[in-house]
């Protein structure tokens, strides 16, 4: 997350493209030589590479899918492109992670693609926070804490027991949207779910030798990881959600390191690594660069594929930090 200076700068500027790409889509939309046959396939938007990936499970071959944020960029922050207005104008249904995740960005292309079945409460608008336990809902909105999100902390992907309930969502929407195929839909989530379910114990096991273990991330995006798999993660380099690290905050995050024996530390793409490897070279700490999506590093492009990679790469952590 940045600060809030970022989101007026990229108001600003998004405002400025999207104009021309709202008038060029409404020139393509009044010339009926270039209005396009109905597709087979559903064509489906995916906010985030994790619901796409989950997304295409289900889907399998009877899915079109298009996944707006980058597998390596904050997805608080995804840089919106006027082009996808066009996507969305011609999208059958939209799946966002909702829980204000994409808040600050998605509203803007939703208003300026002029596409009814996207809006919230239709078929074509597939809100995947559905039926998820949510964590750290704030009792109030204090602003002086940081950037917070009224509905609780978004990125509840990270626990592949809510993987499952995505699953089940976009299964059910896919379903409503296209009757003939639901048999096929469902039967692409039994098949993703018990590949799933097979791997939660293979990862339950690889990681049950660290559970009580601290970890340290720039952000907080990994408690419902840390809460499935018996971890903690209570420290972090930013001082408050969204503030960059200062010196001050990083000289006490070194003292509670060193305190609790804390010797990993979770950087994803998109945050500067000097934080890290400033505390990680006081500390002794192990600095891991993880995905925070599939796609994020090779090998990794599907949702069990990101998820594997990331129980190994923090096992294999703990175990170099002895």
């Amino acid at each position: 997350m940045k600060t809030q200076a970022r989101s007026y700068f990229y108001v600003s500027r998004f405002t400025h493209h999207a104009l021309n790409a709202m008038k060029t889509l409404h020139l393509l939309i009044g010339l009926p030589f270039l209005a396009l046959p109905a597709h087979a396939k559903l064509n489906l938007i995916a906010t985030t590479p994790d619901l796409g990936a989950i997304a295409r499970e289900i889907g399998g071959d009877r899915v079109e899918i298009t996944t707006l944020a980058k597998p390596t960029e904050d997805p608080h922050f995804v840089d919106a492109k006027p082009s996808f207005i066009v996507k969305l104008n011609r999208a059958d249904a939209l799946i966002e992670g909702g829980a204000e995740l994409e808040q600050g960005w998605l509203a803007p292309l939703l208003e300026g693609a002029r596409n009814p079945r996207l809006a919230a409460g239709q078929s074509g608008h597939i809100d995947c926070a559905k039926g998820i336990a949510m964590l750290e809902v704030p009792t109030t909105l204090d602003r002086s804490k940081g950037d917070l999100h009224a509905a609780g902390n978004p990125h509840f992907t990270t626990d592949p027991m809510n993987g499952k309930i995505v699953a089940t969502t976009i299964c059910e929407a896919l379903s409503q949207l296209e009757p003939k195929s639901a048999d096929a839909f469902r039967a692409n989530l039994k098949k993703f779910t018990g590949r799933l379910d097979a791997k939660m114990a293979e990862w339950q096991r690889r990681l049950e030798p660290f559970r009580g273990r601290q970890v340290v991330t720039y952000h907080n995006y990994w408690p419902y990881f840390a809460e499935r798999f018996g971890l903690k993660t209570e420290l972090f380099l930013e001082p408050k959600p969204g503030i960059p690290p200062t010196p001050a905050h990083l000289a006490g995050l070194v003292g509670r390191m060193k305190a609790q024996h804390v010797r990993v530390i979770l950087v994803q793409p998109y945050v500067s690594r000097k934080s890290a490897e400033t505390v990680a070279g006081l500390t002794g700490a192990v600095v891991l660069d993880v995905a925070a999506f599939p796609g994020g590093i090779k090998g990794g492009e599907g949702y069990i594929e990101w998820m594997d990679s990331l129980v190994n790469a923090l096992a294999g952590a703990f175990e170099k930090s002895k």
